[in-house]
């Protein structure tokens, strides 16, 4: 493998794996027009263009609470069983399109409810739509395996139900759980039962930490929750001076855990100041376990070609660096071990060594 820098259209190739994406941050604007005049919501345009600009430029104010609230727009269409399963859908098309072979798409079911929709029946609508998305992009000749992230929302008091939920619904397409939200002011130890309720019934998880908040995010998540995947942890750099890691920072690094690193989110958000200084390229190179993930394609105007362009022409990252973040990102996939081999072994590998 060429250790130069690659063009975007070979990026386009490439086979990516993305463990960190919001279905309801990833709504293509042309939908989000349309659903919202069928459910007579009104919107900052009705222009899709505009009304993706608008995103970007609204989401591009360095706060979080901030970045958070660019949701109410695409959440006001995501609350009819027409709604979710539309977009669920198109979520799964646009991840093939872009070269994804194996997504985690994470939700809050308690947001979809304001229609009348019970959390279960939105389980059950979205992992709808995620099927008939699979089986629309297998018939094209772009296969992608999705599996489902439940989240509860850490600032509200729901978050038992929706691991509930994870329980439930384990075989039938979820395969994980997350806590998402304001992370500052709301540590993830507030849910200690939610997650000790996984842990008996052997459902992995991750934890939104080290973004709005520092190392104690990270630690908690961690050593008080059991979290085996960190969502952003883009802070854990707190514990690394000169390149000497700190206890935490090495526990992070020495145990694999995975990273689930988002460059341009945490720009929008103040986390990072830019794609060329974002932690992601130090981490690697120190050898932390980092994934390379788009966490809201909408609200962030990006996709994972893009996440990747960026790092190429920023970061000076080569084909074999975004190599390693792909098989980091299977590796740490919350599927069997047997599962996750075959994809690297007969997917990521092969691909790569056609696309370069």
């Amino acid at each position: 493998m060429s250790s130069t820098r690659i063009d975007t259209e070979t990026l386009r190739r490439l086979p990516k794996a993305v463990l960190h994406d919001h279905l309801d941050g990833g709504l293509r604007p042309a939908t989000v027009v349309e659903l919202a005049e069928a459910v007579g919501h009104t919107l900052p345009t009705t222009d899709p263009d505009e009304l993706a600009a608008w995103y970007v430029e609204a989401a591009n104010s360095g706060d979080l609470v901030r970045y958070i609230a660019t949701f109410e727009h695409t959440l006001a269409v995501m609350q009819t069983r027409e709604g979710l399963l539309r977009t669920a859908e198109e979520y799964v098309l646009d991840l093939a399109a872009d070269g994804v072979v194996y997504g985690e798409v994470r939700y809050a079911p308690e947001l979809n409810t304001r229609g009348g929709l019970t959390m279960g029946e939105v389980v059950e609508t979205v992992q709808e739509g995620l099927a008939a998305g699979t089986a629309k992009a297998a018939a094209a000749g772009t296969p992608v395996r999705v599996g489902t992230l439940l989240c509860g929302m850490r600032m509200f008091d729901r978050v038992r139900e929706a691991a509930d939920l994870a329980v439930a619904f384990r075989d039938a397409g979820v395969v994980g759980f997350d806590i998402a939200g304001a992370e500052d002011g709301f540590p993830p130890a507030d849910h200690l039962d939610a997650f000790a309720h996984l842990r008996r019934e052997n459902v992995p998880f991750t934890i939104h930490a080290g973004e709005a908040h520092g190392l104690p995010s990270i630690h908690q998540a961690l050593q008080v929750c059991g979290a085996q995947r960190i969502g952003h942890g883009v802070r854990i750099t707190e514990d690394i001076v000169e390149g000497k890691l700190g206890r935490l920072a090495g526990w992070v690094r020495d145990r694999r855990i995975a990273l689930e690193m988002c460059p341009t989110s945490n720009l929008q958000t103040g986390a990072a100041t830019s794609i060329a200084e974002h932690p992601i390229t130090a981490l690697k190179d120190l050898g932390f376990r980092v994934t390379l993930n788009t966490d809201n394609r909408l609200v962030s105007g990006t996709t994972m070609t893009r996440e990747m362009s960026l790092l190429v022409e920023q970061a000076g990252w080569t084909a074999e660096d975004l190599r390693t973040v792909t098989v980091n990102a299977v590796k740490s996939a919350f599927l069997p071990f047997d599962e996750r081999n075959a994809l690297i072994r007969d997917v990521v590998l092969p691909g790569y060594d056609a696309a370069l």
